[in-house]
């Protein structure tokens, strides 16, 4: 599966670099594990305000362009942190693109259903 493919080169090159910068996901212990899980989900929150401020957001101020140019390179610097923090929790490609496909599932039978509800019990069933 091309697809696949391509989603499990993006593991390896991220595993790389961040081998490369002295982080080591594999084997963590669960404190090393909570540290990263929260400076993975800080350097996203920090990527997604880099992002909002590639778009026009300010109703006020006229001087505002679309940059898109570098929303899309914010949108890569997600990726990088994402598929760390996954590689931090012990997820290959493989169980992304499995747990990808198991949730849009429930997230079509929810618009299906009319999701009038909140209701988590429908994600107990997904497993990596």
């Amino acid at each position: 599966m091309a697809e696949l493919d391509m989603l499990r080169d993006l593991w390896n090159r991220q595993e790389e670099l961040n081998q490369r910068i002295g982080v080591n996901t594999a084997d963590m212990t669960e404190k090393e594990q909570i540290h990263w899980v929260l400076n993975y989900c800080r350097a996203m929150n920090q990527e997604i305000a880099e992002l909002t401020d590639s778009v026009p957001w300010k109703w006020w101020a006229k001087y505002q362009d679309f940059d898109q140019q570098n929303a899309r390179v914010e949108i890569v610097d997600l990726f990088h942190f994402l598929i760390s923090l996954a590689q931090v929790m012990g997820m290959s490609a493989e169980d992304i693109h499995g747990l990808y496909v198991q949730k849009s599932k429930v997230n079509h039978d929810r618009q299906d259903s009319g999701y009038s509800e909140k209701d988590e019990s429908d994600n107990k069933n997904l497993t990596v």
